[in-house]
């Protein structure tokens, strides 16, 4: 893990789009809905930042070149 900040914040992005949905599916009151569009979303940028690079990295320390 050569970019460990973006990839840091990109798991912390999809741990909090779960856990958001997952608290809204398990309040145990059925009128209360997960914001699908919102969790994909946020899923969607943190994969993206998963495999991002940090902006202090040159192409050629982390194998891109």
């Amino acid at each position: 893990m050569k970019s460990w900040k973006t990839t840091l914040l990109g798991v912390c992005m999809i741990l909090g789009s779960l856990g958001s949905a997952g608290v809204a599916y398990l309040d145990g009151n059925p009128e209360t809905v997960a914001n699908w569009e919102t969790v994909l979303v946020a899923l969607t940028g943190g994969f993206g930042l998963i495999f991002a690079r940090d902006n202090d990295k040159a192409s050629e320390d982390v194998g891109a070149k």
